[in-house]
């Protein structure tokens, strides 16, 4: 089981840039996939970016495609998202996830394991 923390929120303009990270406190986080989902008041939680357990595999969500790059350090215990070129749109509190296997289906629900999440304020 993974025990994960964000950190890196915080509040920043239009266009600034913010790398926000998750922390894994047990020893098995290189077996799992990882994940980065948002959720803005009032709307359901959103996928956003995903990483296979080697880092080999990516994908994203088209709404931050060339702007968001998600990473791992498996050494470290730890997963990234470097979030470049922020909208006002992309306001909303961050959470990690991680499950035991990559998939291109990355609904919320297969997902075992979430941090608390981190706030993420883009001011236009």
């Amino acid at each position: 089981q993974v025990q994960l923390v964000e950190s890196g929120g915080g509040s920043v303009q239009a266009g600034g840039s913010l790398r926000l990270s998750c922390a894994d406190s047990g020893r098995t986080f290189g077996r799992y996939a990882m994940a980065w989902f948002r959720q803005a008041p009032g709307k359901e939680r959103e996928f956003v970016a995903a990483i296979s357990w080697s880092g080999g595999s990516t994908n994203y969500a088209d709404s931050v495609k060339g702007r968001f790059t998600i990473s791992r350090d498996n050494a470290n215990n730890a997963v990234y998202l470097q979030m470049n070129s922020l909208k006002p749109e992309d306001t909303a509190v961050y959470y990690c996830a991680a499950r035991t296997y990559y998939s291109a289906n990355n609904a919320p629900a297969g997902f075992s394991s979430w941090g608390q999440g981190t706030q993420v304020t883009v001011s236009s």
